[in-house]
């Protein structure tokens, strides 16, 4: 079965560190790249980061950098986000998907997962 799964999201105090996990099974891990998107109600979904398995190519989104670090693990077939410095803007469903192209936008992407939630607050 392919899938995605996302693990790691939670409560977090303004300022504080999460890391994110998404664990893929069902394809070829190495030929993705991999992205990681959030969404509030009533908004659409926004990329945040993502990393491409083949290259190591990465890109941020401006309104993290500095912030979050995406890696790669290919033995665990697993993409890290590590996101410091949390805002309560941060507070959303943080999403992983895989797709063939490195980019922030989610319509290159075609596998998802379910999602994990981050809230962010004091």
């Amino acid at each position: 079965e392919v899938q995605l799964v996302e693990s790691g999201g939670g409560l977090v105090q303004p300022g504080g560190s999460l890391r994110l996990s998404c664990t893929a099974s069902g394809f070829t891990f190495d030929d993705v790249a991999i992205g990681w998107f959030r969404q509030v109600p009533g908004k659409e979904r926004e990329g945040v980061a993502c990393i491409s398995n083949t290259d190591g190519t990465v890109d941020y989104a401006h309104f993290v950098k500095g912030r979050v670090t995406i890696s790669s693990d290919s033995t665990r077939n697993t993409v890290y986000l590590q996101m410091n410095s949390l805002k309560p803007e941060d507070t959303a469903v943080y999403y992983c998907a895989a797709g063939s192209r490195v980019t922030t936008s989610p319509r290159f992407y075609d596998i998802w997962g379910q999602g994990t939630q981050v809230t962010v607050s004091s």
